[in-house]
């Protein structure tokens, strides 16, 4: 494995965790929900672990292949033009830029961008109702692959970064740990619902992770590469 790949890797799960306030008002209350759901007796933090994990899971397994697709053009466009590589970092860095001012809440033209994946949402939205309440592992499992899919800017920001990775497990590999970060928050969601709620209001902490989110866009932008040329 090369040695920058940890960065990026590592990079993600930070991505994923500084964005994760953002995941909470897309997927936190289905979340949420998995807990209030179970009856209150012996085993229920077992089962509420089980189904919690089952569920972002899915959803962090859905991310990993959503990156697959989008890799697997975005490698072959980039081996066929060279300007490709440079088109996608700054796509990449602008989109992780947008997704920082929004999370600061200075502007929410990421929604723009959210409105993308709309069409494909429209479609397997209706799925979700099969699973819903959700009764045993499998369905928790099943509602957050379908989940995955629910457009979201701070996704689609990584997932723009993602495709710039060399392979295509490589760019898996890159959303699977941004998955990992928003895992923290979204477990938290199921076990201290009003714990999270304080966090994600936090004028200071969003705004941090909103100036954080727009370094990482202007380390992403191609300012080197263009230079060079």
């Amino acid at each position: 494995m090369q040695p920058e790949l940890y960065l990026s890797y590592s990079s993600a799960f930070v991505i994923g965790l500084l964005g994760s306030t953002h995941c909470l008002g897309m997927c936190g209350g289905i979340s949420a929900s998995l807990s209030m759901a179970l009856p209150v007796g012996r085993g229920f933090r077992l089962r509420q672990t089980l189904l919690l994990m089952a569920f972002n899971f899915g959803r962090i397994g859905s991310y990993a292949l959503i990156a697959t697709l989008v890799a697997l053009l975005s490698t072959q466009a980039a081996s066929q033009w060279r300007w490709a590589g440079l088109l996608l970092m700054t796509i990449a860095g602008l989109l992780l830029i947008f997704m920082g001012l929004s999370m600061g809440q200075w502007w929410q033209g990421i929604r723009f961008v959210e409105r993308v994946g709309t069409p494909v949402w429209r479609a397997l939205s209706p799925l979700t109702k099969r699973f819903i309440p959700v009764n045993n592992a499998g369905q928790a499992l099943a509602l957050g692959a379908l989940w995955g899919w629910l457009p979201c800017g701070l996704v689609y920001s990584t997932l723009g970064w993602a495709a710039l990775q060399p392979t295509v497990p490589a760019a898996a590999l890159t959303m699977f740990f941004f998955g990992l970060g928003t895992l923290p928050s979204m477990l938290a969601t199921g076990y201290a619902a009003n714990w999270i709620r304080g966090i994600k209001s936090n004028q200071g902490f969003r705004k941090i992770s909103g100036v954080l989110l727009i370094l990482f866009g202007l380390w992403t932008l191609p300012f080197q590469a263009l230079l060079m040329h």
